[in-house]
């Protein structure tokens, strides 16, 4: 029988997508600013006191990613209990380690190693997010967040490319004001991060897609 002729099964798949939709949106949204504001804190020259404030603005993402996640998939609860702490800590030792690790090897093969070690982590963080919110998948087979983990790990390889290998940027010609001349300029920087935005939110909509499908 099809879905025209039963109302009630084409309002529950509307509303999955639109609260995935939401919820990919809301958690990619927060990935992007965390992520963007602790890489351009630690990317170049960094000192202890950024290196100190991108960790912090990195867990605090982490942990929001989470609440983002909690909420969607089941109840919110309590985002400091020690099992939800620790998925946070390892999305964000995820990243630490990955621009470590890149950083370490250098050049093209740095960045191709570290995105393959991120979108491993990623995938094991995803499937511990999923346990540690008790989570019961309505598909009759469990799937591994393996192409979720990817997009995102390909998204940040982009992200770093975009500040080791380009160095180019755009500006308008002065726009003058009244009491000011304004010039807007836009680096390859700024364009890695919308471009690691979108990939987060593919990797997040395509994530939730998995969870909340029957």
């Amino acid at each position: 029988m099809s879905v025209i002729r039963q109302p009630g099964v084409l309002g529950r798949t509307t509303r999955r997508r639109v609260v995935g939709l939401t919820a990919a949106l809301s958690a990619a949204t927060v990935e992007a600013i965390a992520v963007g504001l602790w890489f351009t804190l630690v990317v170049d020259s960094r000192t202890t006191s950024t290196a100190l404030a991108g960790l912090g603005i990195l867990f605090c993402g982490a942990l929001l990613r989470a609440g983002v996640f909690g909420a969607t998939i089941s109840e919110l609860g309590d985002l400091l209990e020690p099992r939800r702490l620790a998925a946070a800590l390892l999305l964000t030792g995820g990243w630490v380690g990955w621009l470590l690790v890149a950083e370490r090897i250098g050049g093209v093969a740095g960045v191709l190693v570290a995105t393959g070690l991120l979108a491993g982590v990623l995938v094991g963080q995803f499937t511990l997010e999923r346990h540690v919110f008790r989570h019961r998948s309505p598909s009759r087979t469990a799937r591994t967040p393996f192409v979720p983990g990817l997009l995102l790990a390909v998204g940040a390889s982009l992200l770093l490319a975009s500040a080791w290998f380009t160095e180019w940027a755009i500006a308008t010609p002065p726009l003058a004001f009244e009491v000011t001349t304004l010039v807007i300029r836009i680096e390859a920087l700024q364009v890695g991060v919308v471009v690691f935005a979108l990939f987060a939110f593919l990797a997040h909509q395509r994530r939730f897609e998995q969870l909340l499908e029957p």
